[in-house]
This record gives C-alpha cells, structure tokens and sequence, in this order.
C-alpha cells in the first residue's frame, strides 16, 4: 500500500507518530516519509533513532500546522497523510483555550486545505474518545476537527481527496498516560484515584497505528473509524501496578468523565458494526454502500438504534492478570508489532 508512496505525518515525533514510522521503515517501502512536527529537540532525538543515513527515505521537516502556508509546502508531491498533530492535554487545554483551538480546529483547517491544494490522495486524521460527547475544551476542539475532516469531501469539488477520521481511546504507556504517573507514585506506596468507579478504554500503540493503516486502505471519505477494544478499571490498573500500595479517592478533576464513550447513540444511527471496529457513516448513500461492502471481516450490519459504545457498558474488559501482562509487554517502548487488524491492511 505505501511502497513507492511518500507519506507524511503530522506530529510525527510524538507517542503515535514514532510508532508509525518504526512501523513503516519495517512493512514497508515508500519512496519519502516525512516527520513533519514543531520540535527541533525531538526531531534530533529522532533521527538518532532513524537515520537519514540508514533510511534514505526518510525526511524530517519542522513546521506547525498553524502555519497553512508551510503546510502547503509540505504538502507537496505527497500521496497520503496522516494528521497526528494536537494539543490534548486537557488541564493545558482549559487555562489555554486559545492555543488548543488554534492547533486542534485551525490546524485542522489548514490541513484541509493543504490537501486540496496538493491534490494529496488521502489523509486520516486521529481523534479520541473525549471528542464524543465532550465536557472538556480539548474533547470540542477534537469533535470540530472531526466534524471538518467528515465534511471536507463536500467541497473537494474537482480533487479527488479522501477525508477520514479514526476514534479510539486512551493509549497504553504514551506521553501524559496514568501508567508512568502510577509507577512513580508507587515508590510513596499511595495511588491516587479519582474515583473507584472510573473505567477507560485501552488500546497499545502498535494496535493504533495498525487500525489507522487499516483505515487508510479502506475509507471511502467522511467515515469515522472506532476499533473494537478492551476497557479497564482504573482500580484494576493501580492493583496491577502496586498491588501493595494504597488507593486513595481524590475525586474527579474539572474536565473529567466517569467513563468514556466512542460511539454515542446518536451517531449509532449512522454506525455499521464489523468483526473487529464500527464505521460511523452520516452520508445515507455512503452507508448503504458500506453495508454491501464485505471485507475479510465479512459485511457490516447497522447498530441497533439505541446502541452506545461506553467504557462501562464494553462486554470485553481487562482482568488484573491481563494487564499486568500489558504493563510486562509496554514496558520497553515500542516492542509490539502486530495487532488484529494487521493482515487486514489491504489496498481497496
């Protein structure tokens, strides 16, 4: 699918964005992969790691997707995107509203644009959990940006641009991930928990980066992507991370929910299930093409109307043990690489 194909990242040296190009650099062939982030510091990090010198393909360029004429720039000669760039740490997000909007709905705006303007194939762009339904500044940003990449193909006009997005929920062992935080507080033997109740759904890095390759040999244009994946107790993974140590309530911070949702029921209206992740399709001519559409996964079929995807309510979860293993198998950064949808990722 990417042999021959120059590839482009935004926020490529992030968590999600070394995964993707260690996982690249070792699938496949493209002609250029270019890291397009706003971090000298961590482009020079990165490049020790994968050099220009052992991978001839592969670019770093700085830049911030603020910037829609560097964008434009960058854009160019580019086959597919991969749009990884926000701010999305909610504390960060609400005392600077600001800035959050300016990266997360204006970035997502100028990389709009910069596609079109590059006649770029296709481009998939990340979104979480907290942009359904959300409560906190970072999770609205994320839900505009979703909403401008699901409706982009109305005024591509004559390009050819397909637009998709992909929703899943929090990422093992990335940057700002609770599993670091527990480890450290260990070491006092008291884990803070916001509240006992609290659930979250998880899915790893390498399974993220297989899912969005996955979206990006199959989407259409204006489909939202969610996976199938665990959820977890948030008292499970301090048990499995200190089972000596205290947990103590400190109460849910602003911003916060009790649980997550990746699929509201309005949206289940429009959401076709699979064997292994939901497609949420609002254009009706769209959907009954994907509910033809069959894959290795089989056909689809339309969720029932009052269907909701909650962390809570997921009928798959994590016991103690089986995160204890996934603690045991993030522990040196990148290991995984396979997940479920890896033989999946087929050109249409």
């Amino acid at each position: 699918m990417l042999n021959g194909k120059t590839v482009l990242v935004t926020g490529g040296t992030g968590s999600f964005g070394k995964k993707f190009v260690q996982t690249v650099l070792h699938k496949y062939k493209p002609n250029k992969l270019i890291v397009f982030s706003r971090d000298e510091l961590k482009q020079f990090e990165m490049a020790q790691k994968f050099s220009e010198v052992e991978y001839p393909c592969i670019r770093y360029m700085l830049g911030c997707v603020r910037d829609g004429d560097r964008l434009k720039r960058a854009f160019s000669g580019v086959d597919y995107v991969i749009h990884a760039a926000a701010l999305k740490q909610v504390p960060a997000a609400e005392y600077n509203p600001g800035e959050c909007i300016k990266t997360n709905v204006i970035g997502a705006m100028n990389v709009i644009d910069a596609a079109l303007y590059n006649n770029v194939k296709k481009v998939v762009a990340l979104s979480t959990d907290k942009a359904c339904n959300p409560i906190n500044l970072y999770g609205a940003t994320k839900l505009c940006s979703d909403k401008l990449f699901s409706a982009a193909k109305v005024y591509t006009g004559v390009h050819k641009t397909v637009f998709s997005v992909v929703r899943y929920g929090n990422v093992v062992g990335s940057r700002g991930s609770v599993i670091p935080f527990f480890q450290e507080r260990r070491q006092i033997g008291v884990l803070p928990i916001t509240d006992p109740r609290m659930t979250r759904f998880w899915i790893t890095l390498s399974q993220g980066v297989h899912f969005v390759l996955f979206a990006l040999a199959h989407c259409q244009g204006g489909e939202l992507y969610v996976p199938k994946i665990p959820s977890m107790k948030i008292t499970d993974l301090a048990t499995a991370i200190g089972p000596e140590c205290e947990q103590k309530t400190v109460g849910i911070r602003p911003g916060e929910k009790l649980h997550e949702v990746l699929i509201s029921e309005d949206e289940a209206r429009h959401a076709i299930e699979f064997k292994n992740h939901y497609v949420v399709q609002a254009d009706p001519v769209q959907r009954a093409n994907l509910l033809q559409y069959e894959d290795q996964e089989g056909k689809g079929t339309p969720c029932d109307e009052h269907f909701r995807y909650v962390s809570d309510s997921n009928p798959e979860f994590m016991s103690v043990p089986e995160l204890k293993d996934l603690l045991v198998q993030i522990a040196d950064d990148f290991r995984i690489e396979e997940s479920r949808w890896s033989m999946a990722i087929n050109p249409r």
